[in-house]
């Protein structure tokens, strides 16, 4: 399995939709990328949208991996920080990995790339994530390089009943 990264790639209509149904899918499998299952692509447009506004503006920057047969198979957002005092750090969000690509590597490898971007941004010294407690995706990041730096019981709400953990982990680039 090889999968190619690629930080800023031009976003036309096959890109937009292969990161919709990426998103989507990943949603549907239990991802904890911002949204509860079921979702369909319209319920995940919006978010898509905002965040390619927020790369034109220049505020966030994406990374995307396709695999060998051309397919957005992984996928990842890094936003300055517009904090004139917390400039020297990024943070992660929407980290996907296709589910049928979970398991064999293409976490790691998308994981080092959003580390290998963020060492081309000038003066970023960390990268920032948060996580969804209950999932394990802590030990993940955590066998990465990132450190839990943070934890507030119970902040996610997943359903009724259903609290989680927000979970902040940090890697330092240097």
């Amino acid at each position: 399995m090889t999968i190619t990264f690629a930080l800023d790639p031009v976003v036309d209509p096959a890109l937009r939709d292969g990161l919709l149904d990426l998103w989507t899918e990943v949603s549907n499998a239990g991802g904890a990328v911002g949204f509860v299952p079921p979702v369909t692509a319209e319920d995940v447009r919006p978010a898509l949208v905002k965040h390619l506004v927020a790369m034109v503006e220049g505020s966030h920057r994406l990374i995307v991996g396709h695999d060998g047969a051309g397919r957005v198979g992984a996928a990842a957002v890094l936003a300055l920080n517009p904090h004139r005092l917390m400039r020297h750090w990024v943070t992660a969000y929407t980290v996907m990995v296709a589910p049928d690509l979970q398991g064999r590597g293409a976490g790691r490898a998308l994981m080092a790339a959003v580390a290998d971007a963020a060492r081309t941004l000038d003066g970023i010294e960390a990268v920032r994530l948060s996580c969804r407690g209950g999932l394990g995706l802590e030990h993940f990041y955590a066998s990465c390089g990132y450190k839990e730096v943070g934890r507030v019981p119970d902040a996610i709400r997943v359903g009724p009943g259903d609290d989680r953990d927000d979970i902040t982990m940090l890697l330092p680039l240097h």
